[in-house]
């Protein structure tokens, strides 16, 4: 598979660019990067090769010139970026109608189980008390992280009258109905998020911790793979879960 990769020179790109140079069925089309560095393209319009896929791992506000890129060429897209904006998430929906894109807040397969697996728990214990906790490296941007929010609006599923907290701040007794979100940046942490149940008499803690940033990456790959395969749409990787079982 040929696959072009934008924001390549970034720490996660850096990262994608190895695998993909490490496999024998994989081909790196194009690297680009805005900042032109590590022999990167600066722009994605500079590249108008062959290519199966583009996987992006730069930032949320490339996300309408990438698709536009992307429905141009009507390549599939993986976007492994956090923190759209609604207008970028309607953007995304919209371009979904003409090309299939892989969208999804975690690249971890493990994380989209885990998700399932918070749900459960809040649909078994309807009256346990329900607080999420992330951390991450000191230079993340979006708070709390994109993984926290996928992770309560799956429980949400389950408790659609349930409000989320980010980040208690003022005095008061939290509610039934609350989902507290606390987000902690510290040093290099590569990303941790717990998930604890409490019904006063047992508690549950749900937790996938990432040991290496490279299983991101795997992630990406794998999901560049599935996508292609796809007819137009927006997928995530529940779908991809879905498709192995």
């Amino acid at each position: 598979m040929r696959l072009i990769l934008n924001g390549a020179a970034g720490h996660m790109g850096r990262i994608v660019r190895r695998l993909i140079e490490d496999r024998e069925d994989l081909i790196l089309s194009a690297a680009v990067d805005v900042s032109g560095a590590e022999d990167c393209l600066s722009h994605l319009e500079d590249f108008t090769g062959d290519a199966d896929c583009l996987i992006d791992f730069s930032h949320h506000a490339a996300t309408q010139s990438l698709l536009d890129y992307a429905c141009r060429r009507n390549l599939p897209l993986v976007i492994a970026t956090t923190g759209q904006t609604e207008f970028e998430r309607a953007a995304i929906a919209e371009a979904g109608s003409r090309i299939p894109i892989f969208f999804s807040a975690n690249m971890s397969p493990a994380i989209a189980m885990l998700a399932r697996m918070a749900a459960q728990a809040a649909k078994l214990f309807p009256d346990a008390d329900i607080e999420i906790v992330e951390r991450h490296h000191n230079r993340k941007l979006d708070v709390p992280s994109g993984t926290a929010l996928l992770l309560a609006k799956s429980i949400q599923g389950a408790r659609p009258d349930s409000t989320l907290v980010i980040g208690r701040h003022e005095n008061g007794r939290r509610t039934k109905q609350e989902i507290g979100i606390h987000s902690l940046r510290l040093g290099n942490e590569a990303g941790a998020h717990e998930i604890i149940l409490s019904t006063g008499t047992q508690t549950i803690t749900l937790k996938h911790e990432a040991e290496d940033r490279a299983l991101f990456a795997e992630g990406a790959l794998a999901a560049a793979a599935y996508i292609a395969r796809q007819p137009a749409g927006v997928y995530s990787m529940q779908d991809m879960l879905d498709a192995d079982t």
